[in-house]
Order: C-alpha cells, then structure tokens, then sequence
C-alpha cells in the first residue's frame, strides 16, 4: 500500500508544477485578438459573476458590469487591476477579479536557420526556446552554439539587438537559465557552425551597417536577420531604401527591399541566396 500513497503523491507532485508553471506563463503573456479568458469578479464573500471571453479583432472585451474595455496587449494581471478599479469605483467595495487564459490564439512564433523543420509556428500557450526548437523537430548536426532572438516588440527600434542563446548550455548541458520565454511574433534564428559553409559561400552586408562586412551564408538567412547580427543600422541609416545586388546567370539584378516595412511587420522578411550584396544607403536627411 505505501507505494501506492507514494504514486498518489507523486502523481499531485506533477499536477502541481503544471499547474504552476502554466499560471505563471499566463501571467507575463500579454492578450492578442482570438485569446479565451476567463473572468470571475468576487465581493463580499461571494462570487458575483464568471464568464468566459473572446478578446475581439479590435483587442477589446466586453466585461462584466463594465462593458467594453481594451485588452490587447494587457497582461491578466494587468487588466485584473483595470476592472478592479472600475468595479470598486461604480459597483462593489474592494472586489477581487480574477482572470484566467483559457486558449491561446494570437501566439505565433518564427523560427529559421539549423532546425529540422523552419518555418512559422502558431501555439496554443505561452512557450520557450526550447518548445520552439522541438515543435521545429529539433536542431540539425550541424547547429552552432547560438542562437538569436528576435524580438517583435523591439521591431521598430532600429538600435535593438537580437537577444543571444547559448545553445551549448541549453540543449548540451541542461542549463536552463538561458531558455528563454517568447513574446508573439519573436523570431529565433539558429547558424551553422563556424566552418559550415554552404560552397563556401558568403553574403555581403553594407552600407549604413554598424559592423559592415561579409558573413557566411546559412539557411534561413534573412535581409533583416543579416542586418541585426553585423549589428543593426546606424543612426544615419535608410533602411527603407536597403536593395540586393543578386547575380544570376551572369546578370546582375538589383531587388528593392524596404527594411523599415520589414521591421514594423507590415511585408515579410527578404530571403538572401549565397553571393548577395545588401546595401543599406544613407538617409537623405
């Protein structure tokens, strides 16, 4: 019988850890259109109201004795402390609300470069570079010991620096200081090994670049992605006039690529091909 309280135990043990961790996720997401909440407004010991909501197309819900009020971007946390202040202002003394994630839907995250399987991921909680990874299939062998992060909050910062992974204490030595949480939107961009290269390839970045330069060619590999890792533009930088010198069947074309679209999310990234020359010209003003 003591193994079986030990199994019992055990089996609460897990629960509780999932239970944390999934509370503690939902706490530092922050809601986007299509997420399910769940809303329960308690005051003088009782439960006033629960109800479950739709965050709308235009990031609003529409909240108990409230009504419509924005939630977009808010954290739970966050907009608990809105209806509060609402609620104790008009409707009950000292109420406690209570807001819970109930699905997911505005969560989508990138991921490139040495994975087994690239591409746009959309997820149904708040997850982690090492989820991505694996929802990805996993690193390829030949995987260097970075990995970038791009995030989509900073996209409009042109002084922002994608975030850097070790992923040789990540994945190689179980060191989970560095597996970071994502924000929707982030991309994470995973080079090859140094030495890798693809036909001994090279890409040329320049122009308004802090560290202009050549770089080795990987799959994966992006205009902006390129940008962010010679360092980002300078200050006197026109990202929105950047071209692409690409030879093809000895011709020379040149490809036009607003980078400053790019980075406020409104085009998608320009994949680059080995040989190209990026050009990111001064601004005229």
């Amino acid at each position: 019988m003591h193994w079986l309280y030990m199994k019992r135990d055990l089996i609460v043990l897990l629960l509780i850890v999932i239970w944390s961790s999934s509370a503690q996720a939902s706490l530092g997401y922050k809601l986007g259109a299509g997420d399910i909440i769940s809303v329960s407004v308690f005051a003088g010991g009782e439960e006033q109201v629960q109800v479950a909501l739709t965050v709308s197309d235009s990031g609003k819900i529409n909240a108990p004795f409230v009504g419509s009020i924005h939630a977009a971007g808010a954290t739970p946390s966050d907009l608990e402390k809105r209806l509060y202040t609402k609620l104790a202002k008009d409707y009950f003394i000292n109420p406690q609300v209570i807001i819970q994630v109930d699905g997911y839907h505005s969560l989508h995250y990138t991921i490139s470069g040495a994975v087994t399987k690239a591409g746009k991921y959309k997820m149904q909680s708040a997850t982690t570079v090492m989820e991505l990874i694996a929802k990805a299939g996993g690193v390829t062998s030949e995987r260097g010991s970075l990995a970038y992060v791009m995030r989509e909050s900073n996209r409009g910062d042109k002084e922002s620096k994608p975030l850097k992974v070790n992923l040789t204490k990540l994945l190689d030595e179980g060191d989970m200081s560095g597996n970071l949480r994502l924000e929707t939107g982030d991309s994470i961009y995973i080079p090859l090994a140094k030495g890798l290269r693809q036909g001994d390839s090279m890409v040329y970045v320049g122009g308004r670049i802090k560290n202009p330069g050549l770089q080795e060619y990987q799959p994966g590999l992006t205009a902006l992605s390129i940008c962010l890792m010679a360092g980002g533009f300078d200050d006197y930088a026109a990202p929105n006039r950047a071209i692409i010198v690409r030879t093809e069947n000895n011709k020379q074309k040149v490809i036009k690529v607003n980078l400053e679209d790019v980075v406020d999310g409104k085009i998608p990234d320009y994949p680059l091909q080995p040989g190209d020359r990026l050009n990111v010209p001064e601004s005229w003003f």
